[in-house]
């Protein structure tokens, strides 16, 4: 069975810039696959960072994330990318990566970001 597993967590301090990646393990994103990034900060709610549809390409941004947050892709790599910029402490979270396909999703284990003032 597909599964996304993610990497690049750690310690960010603020103003921070930090990239988290995204692959399959058990197979690899195609076609119409839809990747998409959440955190989850203790004590709060999954909320979605942004999505990109594999072949296309196509970005779309939760309205608080805009600005901050540029998800991509590496057609050639089979992964999805998480850039952040000026991380904030308060931003410590674990990040998910998530595949739909078909009207299946897919999530990852996630990543842990720790933030550190």
């Amino acid at each position: 069975q597909v599964q996304p597993a993610e990497s690049g967590g750690g310690v960010v301090q603020a103003g921070d810039s930090l990239t988290l990646s995204c692959s399959v393990s058990g197979g690899t994103f195609v076609g119409d696959d839809m990747v998409a990034w959440y955190r989850q900060a203790p004590g709060k709610e999954r909320e979605v960072i942004g999505t990109i549809t594999w072949d296309a390409g196509s970005r779309h941004y939760a309205d608080s994330m805009r600005g901050r947050f540029t998800i991509y892709r590496n057609y050639h790599e089979n992964r999805a990318w998480l850039h952040m910029n000026g991380q904030k402490p308060e931003e410590e979270a674990i990040y998910y990566c998530s595949m739909q396909r078909d009207d299946v999703v897919y999530w990852g284990q996630g990543t842990k970001v720790t933030g550190s003032s």
